[in-house]
């Protein structure tokens, strides 16, 4: 077939060697017919020309040409539009990266000069003198030196426009100069695909983080959104703008007062007191600059405010420069000193780690800022016919309540209720209307709602030898691990409103609960979903009231990759019809790493906080125990464990081996209730955090390491013995090998299943089958762990149709002992779907030639 070249608009098909030309009317009908289907078939194509007189002199081989050429011409033009996009980033990227470059040039000749320049002091000091008079007057001259005292400044309106200059030198002089130290961002190398150019500081004052990247927004849209920090920054409580000047070269200068959310229960909150400058350079570049107000005269000021410390921002801001085809550059510098003097030694890492400003700020705004792009560039419509600035809105509103919960500010209304003897759970009690408004009246099914007030159970806990990802992924994927069924009910009825009205597609779960993805943000390991927790029934005066549970869940930091990433698990419950404005009383966990080297094991006694007991170690001893028993079934999975995989995974984040989590969950009750639900609150927070210790320590391979007994090599008999079984098994059923070579012992059988190509996995024959065992190509096809995956089902992985041909086959294989499955479409465990060529299951038969499990191969499997 001849080539039709894409640049003739209106010349399409040929027959016999020919091309034909087409009237505008006959491309107009053809085109009406493209943007409805693409890719019609044969009988669609004779429809259309019976349907359509002006095209029934074109033949149907003519007709499949053009629409051939059609979508050629509509994937070329994809593909230059995404080529010349990716030219322009790339173009901006070499030029952020000479700049990069220059500023490196001048930092190394400028340390140059200073070693030179400390090398002649040292040649030229004074030589020592028994002169008293003399040996006062350096050591006097010498402490004035190292302790300059800086005059206040004057805040006056001069004084102002005097300071915001002196502001924007100093913040332009760390944004393109060499006024900070900057290294790189660990783990953050730039390249086109990364989100930009990010560094921390090294050795400066306070914490700093510096990113450049490019967006494709206007400057003047980009700093409009900065500017409203609490529409993107999560840690930001509110932000007042208390005056305004302009100035004669047409900036502007504002004076703020900013508070920030605490991000643990352990710490008080921060606030600053700040001057921000906003002025147009000369080469149109469009800067953002602020500073804080702490040390002025003559001028407005902000007297300390109760629950707060004051922090100090220095010179920061925002440089942006509009870029060529589109777009902006933008150069973001956050310097913070936190006060860090003002928390416990041990928790000090939080506020003394540029890593953490940077991800929880600096990274946050690029993030934010792409993301607007990309949905401006590409608008879409995600769960439920929302729109992502609708769900944003709802993640906004989570990290908020969670925020307020975990803070309790008087002003906000909580109060806190008396201890029963024990501080390691803190109760608050909220019945402001504010905190309750938007509640329902009544409950669907006519029962009167008796919320009249808020509770707030909320604790912090040390953990060691944990990564917060891994640990969070957990909770999120076990949530019958630690949570309380009744309390969930409970929870629920507060906003109980109406029938359910979701329409529910079973995509992927665990145990009880079925994940409903709501929405995926870009570059950044976050996702909304909806949680609906399957047939849970509840009392409501003495009578049942029957249904799902839905609560709307945001998670981020799951990605084991990230340095210095915060983790967090937040949800709510909501009522079945999903409204934007539906009440929402957050709960939830957060776990922040800290820095190994600055945290004791002394300084975790001392804050008195929950640490293993004793009585939690010798649960866990003893279910390890059971586990071991011969009378258990036998499977690879707690071998597995404590082998290679997990200490592959916990290498990445070696690192960090402490981390702080904050625990807070709310309940709404009747005022006169109090007693009852604080004490129902203290017990459920107390048995959280008595299941996550175990789910640390279990987790904790540096611990389980250091328990006798508990970490077994990979070679155990047991363990050797069931992949022999499954060898042995393959053969006698199917007549061929699994593996390429069995000549080597038991412990080389294992090791080449664990790193077989193909997706192996075992199941056990209980009513409910269940997975006991995968390889590694397994865990990565299912998306989950070896801990987790005993926790889901064989039908899990399946949709109807997959459950109806698999459980069609499931006599052949007890009878026959295997079966071949065809190809077809199977579901991760965080409901991906994944397509596979075909599938092989087989019995595996035990010493005895009794039936132990089902083992399944996926052959050439993938993610759709």
């Amino acid at each position: 077939m001849m080539a039709v070249t894409s640049s003739c608009k209106d010349k399409l098909g040929m027959d016999s060697g020919k091309y034909v030309r087409y009237t505008p009317e006959q491309v107009e009908a053809l085109e009406r017919v493209y943007h409805e289907c693409p890719k019609p078939s044969s009988l669609r194509r004779q429809q259309l020309i019976r349907e359509c007189p002006i095209l029934s002199n074109i033949e149907p081989k003519q007709i499949k040409v053009w629409f051939q050429n059609r979508r050629c011409r509509e994937k070329q033009r994809k593909e230059s539009s995404r080529l010349q996009a990716v030219n322009r980033k790339l173009t901006a990227m070499n030029k952020l990266l000479m700049e990069e470059n220059d500023r490196l040039q001048k930092q190394v000749s400028q340390l140059v000069y200073e070693n030179s320049f400390f090398r002649q002091q040292t040649q030229t000091a004074a030589l020592p003198t028994t002169d008293n008079n003399s040996c006062e007057s350096v050591v006097t001259s010498g402490q004035h030196n190292l302790t300059p005292q800086r005059p206040p400044r004057d805040a006056s309106p001069a004084g102002l426009l005097s300071l915001a200059e002196e502001t924007l030198t100093e913040f332009l002089s760390k944004a393109t100069g060499t006024a900070v130290e900057w290294v790189q961002m660990p783990g953050m190398k730039p390249g086109p695909d990364s989100i930009g150019i990010i560094a921390i500081s090294h050795g400066c004052s306070g914490v700093a983080s510096r990113a450049c990247g490019l967006v494709g927004l206007e400057p003047t849209r980009v700093a409009e959104i900065l500017k409203d920090r609490p529409s993107w920054f999560r840690d930001c409580r509110a932000v007042d703008v208390l005056n305004v000047m302009s100035t004669g070269t047409g900036g502007t200068i504002e004076l703020l007062y900013m508070q920030l959310y605490a991000p643990t229960t352990l710490a008080p909150a921060r606030d600053f007191w700040l001057m921000r400058y906003t002025s147009v350079m000369e080469d149109g570049s469009l800067v953002v600059c602020e500073r804080s107000l702490n040390n002025t005269q003559n001028g407005p000021s902000m007297p300390p405010v109760q629950s707060f410390v004051r922090a100090d921002i220095l010179p920061s801001g925002y440089l942006i420069r509009p870029c060529e085809g589109g777009g902006s550059i933008i150069h973001i510098v956050d310097h913070m000193d936190l006060e860090p003097w003002s928390v416990p030694e041990v928790l000090r890492p939080l506020y003394e780690s540029s890593m953490l400003l940077s991800q929880r700020t600096t990274m946050a705004a690029l993030r934010h800022l792409r993301q607007i792009s990309q949905e401006i560039s590409h608008p879409t419509v995600t769960g439920w016919g929302r729109r992502p600035a609708a769900l944003r809105a709802l993640g906004q509103r989570l990290s908020k309540g969670f925020n307020e919960a975990v803070n309790g500010f008087t002003d906000e209304g909580w109060s806190m209720l008396e201890t029963d003897g024990m501080d390691d759970v803190t109760i608050l009690v909220n019945s402001s209307p504010s905190k309750l408004m938007g509640a329902n009246l009544s409950y669907a099914n006519g029962f009167p709602s008796m919320s009249s007030a808020v509770l707030c159970a909320k604790a912090s806990m040390l953990l060691q030898n944990v990564p917060p990802a891994i640990l969070l992924r957990f909770l999120r994927e076990h949530r019958s691990e630690w949570a309380d069924s009744g309390i969930d009910a409970y929870s629920a009825a507060a906003v109980k409103s109406g029938p359910c009205s979701i329409p529910v597609t079973r995509t992927g779960g665990f145990g009880g609960q079925i994940i409903l993805p709501l929405a995926h943000t870009i570059e950044h390991e976050e996702f909304m979903e909806v949680i609906r927790l399957e047939s849970i029934g509840h009392y409501q005066d003495d009578m049942m009231m029957p249904g799902d549970i839905f609560l709307l869940q945001l998670c981020n930091g799951v990605d084991e990759n990230a340095v210095g990433a915060c983790a967090e698990l937040m949800f709510a419950p909501i009522d079945a019809s999903f409204a934007d404005d539906a009440p929402l009383l957050p709960s939830g966990f957060r776990i922040i790493p800290l820095d190994s080297k600055a945290v004791s094991i002394l300084a975790i006694c001392s804050l008195e906080l929950q640490v293993f007991s004793q009585s939690s170690v010798n649960l866990f001893l003893k279910s390890m125990q059971d586990a071991s028993s011969p009378n258990r079934t036998l499977d690879l999975a707690s071998t597995l464990e404590a082998g290679s995989r997990p200490t592959g995974d916990y290498s990445k984040n070696s690192g960090c081996t402490k981390s702080v989590m904050t625990i807070a969950f709310q309940f709404a009750f009747e005022i006169h209730l109090q007693e009852n639900i604080a004490a129902m609150a203290r017990q459920y927070v107390r048995s959280i955090i008595s299941s996550v210790q175990r789910v640390a320590l279990a987790l904790s391979p540096s611990r389980i390491g250091s328990l006798p007994g508990l970490r077994s090599p990979p070679g155990t008999p047991e363990a050797q013995t069931l992949a022999r079984w499954i060898c042995q098994s393959y053969r006698f059923f199917l007549g061929v090998d699994l593996l390429k070579s069995v000549s080597g012992g038991s412990e080389s059988i294992l090791k080449e299943i664990w790193d077989h190509s193909d997706a192996l996995m075992c199941c056990s024959l209980q009513q409910l089958p269940v997975f006991t065992f995968a390889n590694e190509a397994g865990l990565d096809m299912l998306e989950t762990t070896l801990v987790a995956l005993q926790d889901i089902t064989l039908e899990k992985i399946f949709d109807d149709n997959g459950r109806k041909a698999l459980f069609s086959e499931l006599p052949q294989i007890m009878q026959q002992g295997f079966a071949c499955l065809q190809g077809g479409i199977c579901l991760s465990s965080m409901g991906r779907p994944i397509s596979y060529e075909r599938a092989v299951a087989w019995k595996v038969l035990n010493e005895e030639e009794d039936a132990h499990c089902i083992c399944f191969m996926f052959i050439n499997w993938s993610f759709v």
